[in-house]
């Protein structure tokens, strides 16, 4: 079931290692799942921010190095892995005051746009589905890309953020108590497709 969007992204910054690398750098990437993270916040009855994030996703990113604004995103999440480290409180955000997950299980954003600026920055334009609702949504981001420096393949580093309303996808349980707004984070490096690793790094434990 996993194909993951990313970031669902808008890119900030990016850099390459070297003219080389470049040439190199357009192609199919998907997420590493040793290096990837999508989480949301948000405020609890005004005393704290928890933290909630995902177990279980897949990223695909189809970069185009020379026009970074042809690129394309998507991201496939496994919404019954949703983990806030309470068994009793995942229990809940299963059930149907918030993701349904028995009816629901996926969750996926699929990029619509990229723009890039003067200033090098980009946003990523997307359809993200929840409970079988679309909405649109930017996501601002910072793309890093270079020769993975143990693995010895191009490798992209993607980190994003955007601000929500659950109520918009139908998971507005207890607002305003409990904030309607949530803030979501993905940090994701992701491995270029078909390019072997070098020997050495089979040997080596994940870094």
């Amino acid at each position: 079931m996993k194909r993951l969007l990313l970031a669902a992204a808008a890119i900030a910054a990016t850099t390459f290692a070297s003219a080389d690398d470049h040439a190199d750098m357009s192609g199919s990437y998907t997420a590493d799942p040793t290096h990837a993270y999508i989480l949301f916040s948000y405020n609890h009855l005004g005393l704290s921010r928890p933290t909630v994030g995902f177990n279980s996703f897949d990223v695909a990113l189809d970069y185009d190095a020379e026009m970074p604004e042809n690129s394309e995103i998507t991201v496939d999440i496994d919404a019954t892995s949703i983990d806030s480290r309470v068994a009793k409180f995942n229990d809940h955000l299963n059930s149907d005051d918030f993701f349904n997950t028995a009816k629901y299980e996926e969750i996926s954003f699929t990029s619509t746009a990229i723009e890039k600026h003067d200033d090098g920055s980009f946003k990523v334009m997307g359809d993200l589905t929840i409970k079988g609702i679309t909405k649109p949504v930017t996501l601002d981001a910072e793309i890093v890309t270079k020769q993975h420096p143990m693995k010895g393949v191009p490798a992209i580093g993607v980190s994003a953020t955007a601000s929500l309303l659950r109520s918009d996808w139908d998971l507005g349980a207890y607002a305003p108590a409990v904030s309607d707004e949530v803030e979501l984070r993905i940090q994701v490096e992701m491995l270029k497709d078909g390019v072997r690793t070098d020997r050495s790094e089979s040997r080596q434990r994940p870094a």
